[in-house]
C-alpha cells in the first residue's frame, strides 16, 4: 500500500494535546506498513528533508517538532503477533496505548505496569520515557522485548537483547534520534487484580514515611496541594480477588466531576483571579475521600485527565525526594507563587537504559503543573533550580531548559547512546532543535 501524503505546503500546523508546541512542516505522511514507512524516510532523506515521528501529542517538549516531513501514527496501528508461551505481544508503533491495554485485557494479559494515562502511542510514550509507579516494576520502556527501527538509511533493524544489543538497549527510551520506530514488543503477563487505597494525608506525614510508604507497597504515588499541608495519597497492590470496581455514581463524582469538571471551573477561577488560588486549594485538597477498590490494572493505574496543562518533571535519586519536596513548598510558601494543580510524586527501581530517567538508580519523580494558559515560567525555574540541585533529570516529553551539557553530567551513559547515534544517524535525518539542544550536535 503507498504511503498517504496527508498535508502539503506549511500552512498545515500540527500542534500538540497542551497547545504549548506547534510544528509546520512541509508535509506530513501517514504510513500504514513498516514498507510504508521505510518508502517514506528514504524519500525524505533523497530531499533533504529532516523527519520526525509524532505519537498523539501528549509531550510537552518540542520533541517531536519538524519542519521537514511529520511522520503520523494513526494507520500504524494494531496487535501484530499475541505469544502467550513466550509472554510477549507485538504491535505496531502508533498504537494507542488505551487500544493495546483492552486488547491484551481481552486475551487475559497485562503490562506489569503503566503510567496513568493511555491516550499515548506506544512508541511516543517508551521513545520518552513515560512511566508510572513501582517498587519493583519500572516503566513502559523496561518492558520492552524487542523494537523494529527504521534508520537513517532505510533499513528495518529488528532488535533485541540477542539480537543487535547496542541498540535495543539504547533504543528502548530513544527519543527518536536514533531511527522511527515501527513496532514494539511487550514482555506481559497474566491478567491480575490491584486493590487501590486512596487517603488525605498530611505533607510532613507523607514525607517522614516516604521510605516505608514506597517499599511496603508495590505502587505508592502522592499528591500534594501547594498552599496546604495536605496530600491524596494512593497505594495499589496485587490482590487475590474478588474485583470490586469503583461504583458507576461514585466514580462517576470522583473522577469526572471532581477531578475533571469542578477541577476545571476551579483552574478557570484561579487563572482569572490568581489571589483565590490557595483559598481554592484548601477546599480542593479536602474534595476527594478515602476510598478502596479492587479491579484489572489499567483501569486501577489509569484516569482520565480532561483538564489541559504544562507539566515539568524531574527524576531525583528517591533518598532526595523528601529534601527536594520541603524546598519546593518552603519556596511556594515565601513567594508570589500562585499553584492551582498538586505536585505529583511517584518511584521507580533502576533500570538498564542509557537515557532513561531512572538509569542505574532508584528514583523519585516530582511533577509539577500549571493550567494552561497560566503563566509557569517563574513558577517552573524555581521548581527546576530545586531539581537540578539535587542531580535531577528531566522528563525527556516535559517542559526543562537543560542541555547536553548538564544532562551529560547526570547520565553516565550519555557518551553510549551519542555514540550510537553518530553511527545510526550521522547525518542527522532525525534531528530537530531539541534534540540540538539535548544531545549536542
Amino acid at each position: 500500500m503507498a504511503v498517504r501524503t496527508e498535508r502539503t505546503g506549511r500552512s498545515s500546523v500540527w500542534r500538540n494535546w497542551a497547545g504549548n508546541v506547534a510544528a509546520r512542516p512541509v508535509r506530513s505522511v501517514s504510513p500504514s506498513s513498516t514498507q510504508d514507512l521505510v518508502e517514506a524516510v528514504r524519500g525524505a532523506a533523497a530531499e533533504g528533508l529532516p523527519v520526525k515521528a509524532v505519537g498523539t501529542g501528549h509531550s510537552f517538549s518540542t520533541a517531536a517538532a519538524t519542519d521537514g516531513l511529520l511522520i503520523r501514527p494513526d494507520r500504524l496501528v494494531g496487535v501484530r503477533e499475541v505469544d502467550r508461551e513466550a509472554g510477549t505481544v507485538t504491535v505496531a508503533a502508533g498504537t494507542p496505548l488505551k487500544q493495546l491495554n483492552e486488547t491484551l485485557s481481552a486475551h487475559g494479559l497485562s503490562l506489569a505496569n503503566m503510567g496513568d494515562i493511555m491516550e499515548q502511542t506506544v512508541a511516543g510514550a517508551t521513545s520518552t520515557g513515560t512511566h508510572g509507579t513501582g517498587r519493583d516494576s519500572a516503566s513502559i520502556s523496561a518492558q520492552i522485548a524487542g523494537l523494529e527501527l527504521v534508520t537513517a538509511d532505510g533499513s528495518v533493524l529488528r532488535c533485541s537483547a540477542q539480537e543487535h544489543p547496542e541498540v535495543f538497549a539504547a533504543a528502548r527510551v530513544g527519543l527518536g534520534a536514533l531511527g522511527v520506530v515501527s513496532a514494539i514488543t511487550f514482555r506481559v503477563e497474566p491478567e491480575f487484580l490491584l486493590t487501590a487505597r486512596e487517603e488525605p494525608m498530611p505533607f510532613d506525614r507523607v514525607l517522614a514515611d516516604f521510605p516505608q510508604l514506597a517499599g511496603e507497597n508495590e505502587h505508592f504515588e502522592f499528591y500534594w496541594f501547594p498552599h496546604t499541608g495536605n496530600c491524596n495519597t494512593k497505594r495499589n497492590n496485587r490482590s487475590p480477588g474478588p474485583a470490586a470496581p469503583v461504583g458507576r455514581v461514585s466514580g462517576w463524582v470522583d473522577d469526572e466531576l471532581l477531578s475533571n469538571g469542578v477541577f476545571q471551573v476551579a483552574c478557570s477561577v484561579g487563572r482569572a483571579v490568581p489571589a483565590a488560588i490557595p483559598g481554592i486549594a484548601r477546599i480542593s485538597s479536602r474534595a476527594l475521600s478515602a476510598r478502596s477498590y479492587t479491579d484489572i490494572p489499567y483501569k486501577v493505574f489509569t484516569s482520565p485527565r480532561r483538564v489541559r496543562f504544562l507539566e515539568m518533571e524531574y527524576a531525583l535519586p528517591r533518598e532526595a525526594a523528601p529534601d527536594a519536596l520541603r524546598e519546593l513548598k518552603r519556596t511556594v510558601d515565601r513567594s508570589d507563587l500562585r499553584v492551582s494543580f498538586p505536585v505529583e510524586v511517584r518511584t521507580a527501581p533502576a533500570d538498564d537504559i542509557p537515557l532513561s530517567t531512572a538509569s542505574g538508580r532508584d528514583t523519585a519523580y516530582i511533577a509539577v503543573h500549571l493550567y494552561r494558559g497560566t503563566p509557569h515560567r517563574a513558577y517552573f525555574t524555581a521548581a527546576e533550580q530545586i531539581m537540578t540541585a539535587h542531580g535531577g533529570r528531566p522528563h525527556w516529553g516535559k517542559l526543562h531548559s537543560r542541555d547536553a551539557a548538564y544532562l551529560a553530567g547526570v547520565y553516565p551513559r550519555f557518551g553510549e547512546f551519542t555514540a550510537l547515534r553518530d553511527r545510526l544517524d550521522p547525518d542527522r535525518l532525525f534531528a530537530n532543535d531539541y534534540l540540538r539542544r539535548v544531545l549536542g550536535d
